[in-house]
């Protein structure tokens, strides 16, 4: 008898992966969640290898252990008794970050960002136009070209003239400056709920998405509490949330500082935050009110959205909750700075940061 005949499909089990790599890929979350501390993290492992079974008679986690050390993911223990990690580890926790959050994308060749404008650019399209005066020879589409010739010009007496010519229209590319602004204030593990985790994953696989896709870019990454401060891409897996409060204005001053610094023309900010802003500074000392929407904060935090317009750098926002004064005050600053907001899920928060930051390649900011 002919034919097909079709079963359920089961999936093989994962067996192409080794002890090590699995185990790996677990560790590193759990290095993400423990703001990088080693000791605690292979502590967790051991709890959750006790309750799951990932390890087995012939490799268990003091295996593992040895063989990140091996590898160069953690060094030997140092004077004060504990693991650290290795640049090895960091990198793969951002290249993790990266495949986890921007999955379907496809890597490629360093590159810059796309514009609206067409003409004498950098990167080929598919469009054709006429010669003009100026086009260079590498752009010229020959086979359009000659075939242009033959129907105007018939085979037997073939030449060719510029009305012939044809050129492969381009697209100029152009360079971003990004400034990303973590809210690291108390609120951010607040009742029971990590929202620092999610930001920094994000955090990481940006920065990974930029130094290898875009390394003509720059990214520039800064922390907010009481305070705020420029930290390094290397420092994002120890990142942790303080008893600060939300000084949303110093994160904006920054960023606007390091902006000026930065001679690309396209500049914009990313500010991942979960709450209102509650703190300023005057002097020396600070101004704080955790209670509804201060009028004296608001001002100011707005008064700073409104420069940033001006010298056009468009702040997005990702707030990492759905309160109705919360969403009040976010619409207040967009409109101020005539940015983007949006209001994110933990598991959707690296979705719509990417979706952003492709749209932006896609314009003049």
């Amino acid at each position: 008898m002919l034919g097909h005949r079709f079963t359920k499909y089961v999936p093989p089990p994962d067996e192409a992966k080794s002890d090590f790599e699995k185990l790996l890929k677990i560790f590193m979350q759990l290095l993400l969640i423990t703001s990088g501390n080693v000791d605690e993290a292979l502590q967790w492992l051991t709890e959750v290898d006790k309750q799951y079974k990932l390890s087995t008679p012939e490799y268990g986690i003091g295996d593992f252990i040895e063989d990140l050390k091996r590898n160069g993911y953690i060094t030997d223990k140092t004077p004060d008794g504990n693991y650290k990690l290795n640049a090895k580890s960091e990198q793969k926790l951002r290249q993790s970050a990266l495949e986890e959050i921007f999955g379907k994308l496809k890597k490629g060749k360093g590159g810059e960002h796309k514009t609206s404008h067409s003409g004498r650019g950098d990167e080929a399209t598919t469009d054709r136009r006429d010669y003009e005066f100026g086009d260079t020879l590498e752009n010229i589409a020959m086979t359009d070209s000659i075939k242009n010739a033959q129907i105007n010009h018939g085979y037997e007496n073939f030449f060719m003239t510029e009305e012939d010519l044809e050129v492969v229209e381009s697209e100029f590319k152009t360079q971003t400056s990004t400034v990303l602004m973590i809210d690291i204030s108390h609120s951010m593990i607040l009742y029971g709920e990590d929202r620092i985790t999610p930001a920094k994953k994000v955090a990481m696989a940006l920065a990974e998405l930029i130094t290898k896709k875009y390394p003509k870019d720059t990214l520039d990454i800064l922390v907010f509490g009481d305070d705020a401060w420029q930290i390094e891409i290397k420092d994002l897996p120890y990142l942790n949330v303080g008893p600060y409060h939300t000084n949303t204005v110093a994160g904006l001053e920054l960023a606007m500082d390091i902006l000026r610094r930065r001679k690309n023309a396209n500049k914009q900010v990313f500010m991942i935050t979960d709450g209102k802003p509650t703190c300023i500074k005057q002097g020396i000392k600070y101004y704080k009110n955790s209670f509804g929407l201060d009028e004296k904060i608001m001002a100011k935090t707005l008064n700073l959205a409104g420069q940033l317009r001006k010298i056009k750098i468009p702040v997005t926002t990702f707030m990492i909750a759905t309160d109705p004064y919360l969403k009040s005050f976010v619409r207040e600053f967009t409109k101020a700075n005539n940015g983007n907001a949006y209001y994110s899920s933990l598991q959707g928060l690296g979705n719509l940061v990417f979706e952003d930051f492709k749209r932006n390649r896609a314009k003049n900011l």
